[in-house]
């Protein structure tokens, strides 16, 4: 009986081809973008659930408050992981981590390797970081030791060892004996190295203190229920540590597998929101729908076609449950092969997804078992949910009514039809509303006026060596004819995390502030706008440049938000006393106009540049003129002034974009998949519009045959699917306006969701519906009314 059931489903689409091709296209793109969509939403929520002991993992977050004024982030400084191991019976290890970029030399070849982790010994202990070799306990136990990933051993030594050899780190060549070798950092880890070294290595940890906030800590818990009472306990000692001084330091915990879908702070990888998961989630199920609803609509459409057929089968004898999995096996026979073939298509536009998603997913991917089972158990319920209310029509036909020819497509058929379409519609507006919003979101993040230029800077790292020769540097870069500026600093206004304090000149009024070091060019070549006062000179350097720091003397650049936080206009600021910690003591030179030094999700802080004899950042600004030939200049220079540091370069806006990956990101994979979804609808309407068209065949030809111009049949025809949409547009316009006003409520600087959006959506979704139905429409206005009226 089953085998029949499949054998006549598959002669039925056979006869009709048309109505097959429509519905397996349709859930075939649908079943691929799930599929696609899946890998994705998987990826990311499966980041760090590799690690054994993820569940007893938290990261330290440091809190502090001078006054009213504090800050947030996921640094911590020396003394957190050692005096909680000490005071909290529940922290049973952990590891203080700390990323950046190294010079690695061996023989005679130099590198820049990123993500150069320093951490301690337990590190590889607590986190399923795969050893090749070495033992987990002692390859970080000692100073100066070092575990590399395989990409690096390779890189490095070919096919020999490299346990025992040596590597020269930092402009120092400071000597670190390779200790072990550890498989590449999973895609969906939270830490990315290139290598680990022993975080005793830097003599300056030895001494444990609350201050120099430079390093992340996690903490490994005795279980996973200790949090709750751990961070309790933090809380009290931490109200003791501090006492009654100004100065509040806290700390929260994180649970380590909820950091980057959850946390507001980034980790050694840009985290990711877990709207946005939502939001990719919600796209592919509503994809899916878009396509069942389409074969719904489609199959009841068909029922005047079938309904003879069932008449037949139930004069015959056949029962409804007979032929209800008779239809049913019909669903399941054209949604399987949609399911064959959104394999094949996800297969091929896995690497063009890749490169969309700025993921790494592998073609293993889509054979792991569990997408297997969810695309099967995907497949039967589509089946069955898209299957069953055309089987249930289909098979409750009256056989005495149907071989008479009374039959007509009844009232409630027509009404639901025109339900499925549209939902489908609003699900359709409320994807091109929430596309054009978060288009225009990422435009305005990407065009923003930031206060600063960002492009045509070129980055380049500093060293000790470097610095002790700044003045050389700035002359010989500056020598070029396509160079128009240079300025050394510790961090580029794209992105300032410095924390300090700053008081007035009686420290009677403190509050925390960010800060930057920085030289005489930094506002030149950085474009900050001065708005009183005046710029640094190269004689505020030499005044802070004393080994013997209380002779040195500062002068201060402030934002317009830390001239108002102190109670000053920019005028009043000039020539104010402030101190910026307590040991550097000065005075407001200059105050710049606000400027974005951080992501457009937070607000403009209070800021000070001050005047340093020591840089990170080299900031080179160039014409924009022949870059490459440039980039091959200034690369000439610096190998003459650095010729043991490899000529590494970044350009300022590109740091800039990586601020916003998640974003840029998701909205790419929102943006595509959204279209998609729009189109299966419109797939689903324009089969829908086919039928509607042939069911009034005879009409169109008595109105033609009685004078109705071809515009008078399109009108006529086109006009109830543009009601729906215009329908569908009242119900889906304050739906899309609630849902992306929440989304945008995570940026402190945001576009405005005008009206023009709502109206440039409707207008997008009823030109594609009128496309989408006069192409069915022009076709039966333009037939022979004396042919279709013979053939009535």
């Amino acid at each position: 009986m089953i085998r029949n059931y499949f054998k006549t489903a598959w002669r039925n689409l056979f006869r009709n081809k048309g109505f097959a091709l429509i519905n397996i296209l349709g859930l075939a793109v649908g079943l691929t973008c799930c599929l696609l969509l899946t890998l994705y939403l998987q990826h990311e929520l499966s980041y760090d659930r590799f690690h054994s002991k993820g569940d007893r993992l938290v990261r330290v977050i440091m809190e502090y408050k001078i006054g009213t004024s504090g800050n947030k982030g996921n640094f911590t400084s020396t003394k957190v992981f050692p005096e909680f191991r000490r005071q909290f019976p529940e922290v049973v290890s952990g590891t203080r981590l700390s990323s950046n970029n190294r010079i690695v030399k061996y023989g005679d070849k130099t590198w820049m390797e990123d993500n150069v982790l320093h951490a301690d010994s337990a590190f590889f202990e607590l986190f399923d970081f795969k050893l090749l070799s070495g033992k987990a306990s002692d390859v970080l136990k000692a100073p100066n030791q070092v575990v590399i990933s395989r990409s690096l051993a390779e890189k490095y030594f070919g096919k020999e060892d490299p346990v025992g050899k040596t590597l020269l780190l930092n402009s120092s060549q400071q000597p670190y004996r390779v200790t072990g070798v550890s498989e590449d950092c999973p895609s969906n880890s939270q830490i990315r190295y290139s290598m680990v070294a022993s975080i005793s290595s830097f003599g300056p940890l030895q001494e444990e203190t609350y201050s120099n906030a430079n390093y992340v800590t996690y903490l490994l818990m005795d279980r996973a229920e200790s949090l709750n009472t751990l961070q309790d306990k933090v809380n009290r000692f931490m109200k003791k540590e501090t006492g009654d001084s100004e100065f509040k330091v806290n700390f929260d915990l994180e649970p380590f597998t909820r950091i980057h879908l959850y946390s507001p702070y980034d980790a050694f990888t840009p985290n990711i929101n877990i709207s946005y998961i939502y939001i990719i989630a919600g796209v592919a199920v509503l994809i899916l729908v878009i396509a069942c609803f389409t074969y719904v609509n489609l199959s009841t459409a068909r029922s005047t076609e079938r309904a003879r057929e069932v008449g037949i089968r139930k004069v015959a004898g056949a029962w409804r449950s007979q032929l209800f999995w008779q239809f049913i096996s019909e669903s399941a026979v054209l949604t399987f092969l949609a399911l064959m073939i959104s394999f094949l298509l996800a297969l091929v536009l896995l690497p063009s997804f890749n490169t969309l998603a700025g993921t790494t997913l592998s073609y293993t991917s889509l054979g792991h078992p569990l997408v297997w089972g969810a695309a099967l158990l995907a497949a039967i319920t589509v089946a069955l949910l898209a299957g069953s209310y055309p089987a249930l029509i289909l098979s409750s036909f009256q056989p005495v009514r149907v071989l008479k020819g009374a039959f007509k497509n009844t009232g409630s058929g027509n009404a639901l039809r025109k339900g499925l379409t549209v939902f489908q519609f609003v699900i359709s507006v409320f994807l091109i509303i929430s596309t054009f919003i978060i288009s225009s979101q990422l435009r305005y993040i990407q065009q923003k006026k930031l206060g600063y230029e960002r492009e045509n800077r070129v980055l380049l790292g500093m060293d000790q060596n470097l610095n002790d020769k700044r003045e050389l540097v700035k002359s010989e870069l500056n020598s070029l004819a396509a160079v128009s500026g240079v300025s050394l600093a510790y961090e580029t206004p794209v992105t300032i995390r410095g924390g300090y304090n700053m008081s007035g000149s009686d420290l009677s009024q403190t509050m925390a502030v960010t800060a930057n070091p920085v030289d005489e060019d930094y506002l030149k070549v950085t474009g900050l706008e001065l708005i009183a006062g005046s710029d640094l000179s190269a004689q505020d350097i030499r005044d802070v440049s004393s080994e013997d720091y209380t002779e040195n003397y500062f002068h201060f650049i402030l934002n317009e938000s830390a001239a108002r936080a102190l109670g000053w206009s920019p005028e009043e600021a000039i020539g104010k006393k402030m101190y910026l910690d307590e040991y550097r003591p000065g005075e407001v030179k200059g105050v710049v106009k606000d400027f974005h030094f951080e992501s457009l999700h937070t607000s403009i802080r209070p800021l000070v540049l001050f005047p340093s004899p020591w840089a990170n950042t080299a900031i080179v600004r160039i014409d924009g003129n022949n870059v490459r030939e440039t980039l091959a200049a200034i690369e000439a220079k610096w190998k003459q002034l650095a010729p043991y540091r490899p000529f590494v370069f970044r350009f300022m806006d590109e740091d800039y974009q990586q601020m916003y990956n998640a974003e840029m990101r998701t909205g790419r994979v929102f943006n595509i998949f959204a279209s998609l979804a729009v189109l299966l609808a419109c797939l689903g309407l324009f089969g829908l519009s086919a039928y509607a068209v042939r069911q009034r065949v005879k009409e169109v030809g008595v109105r033609k045959v009685l004078g109705a111009s071809g515009l008078q049949i399109v009108t006529l025809l086109s006009s109830g699917f543009v009601k729906l949409v215009l329908i569908a547009f009242v119900i889906a316009s304050p739906l899309a306006w609630l849902a992306m006003n929440k989304w945008l409520e995570q940026f402190s600087y945001r576009v405005e969701t005008g009206w023009w959006i709502f109206a440039a959506a409707g207008a997008v979704a009823l030109f594609l519906a009128l496309v989408t139905v006069s192409l069915q429409a022009i076709r039966a206005a333009a037939a022979n009314p004396v042919k279709s009226l013979r053939t009535e």
